[in-house]
């Protein structure tokens, strides 16, 4: 008996020194809600220091919301998680719309934002996600959801002004047109991201 709870403990010590530290961020995360910061720590011990983690620490943009081969993977994720309450098309059900250009949470109109409402949830039924998806998996569902933003381009915060300038709604021939792998290694940053 002794030897197995020892076994279980060499075990979980290993787990833990194999899990990746989160990287340094210059971000503040602060719940929506309490206001009280954010302890990424407290996330999943797979996809903390994947490149695009890494520069969304640093930036505070998501990298893939302009890299198509990451949707279908976001989609996958999205319907899994998120489309019980806001609808499998974003249009709301309990949850509110995320499709339009109305915020409940107007933080969510940046993606340090909207990756804090998903990370540490909101009022109502929006509970935290940090134990069901990865930080790189939250990244993936934030780029799913901006890209079925529907609004005028001049809501769109999170996107660079030149994006704004290349910016059109969301419709079903986009979704048509991407490549529908959902396989997570599908999804790659190009070789000219900052990492």
């Amino acid at each position: 008996m002794r030897k197995s709870f020892a076994f279980a403990g060499v075990l979980a010590g290993s787990f833990f020194l194999m899990a990746a530290d989160v990287p340094p961020t210059t971000q503040s995360f602060i719940n929506t809600v309490t206001g009280d910061r954010l302890d990424l720590d407290t996330s999943l011990p797979d996809g903390r220091d994947t490149p695009a983690v890494k520069e969304f620490l640093q930036t505070g943009r998501d990298p893939y919301e302009e890299v198509p081969s990451c949707f279908p993977n976001g989609k996958s994720l999205f319907l899994t998680a998120c489309s019980g309450c806001h609808g499998g098309e974003m249009e709301g059900k309990v949850g509110p719309s995320l499709s339009d250009d109305y915020w409940t949470y107007p933080v969510n109109t940046t993606d340090v934002g909207l990756f804090s409402t998903i990370f540490g949830g909101a009022n109502g039924m929006m509970g935290p996600h940090n134990q069901d998806l990865t930080l790189d998996q939250i990244l993936r569902v934030m780029a799913w959801i901006r890209h079925h933003f529907s609004g005028p381009a001049s809501h769109a915060t999170w996107l660079t002004a030149e994006q704004q300038k290349q910016f059109k709604p969301f419709t079903a021939a986009d979704e048509a047109a991407i490549k529908q792998s959902t396989d997570p290694a599908a999804c790659k940053l190009p070789a000219t991201a900052s990492h």
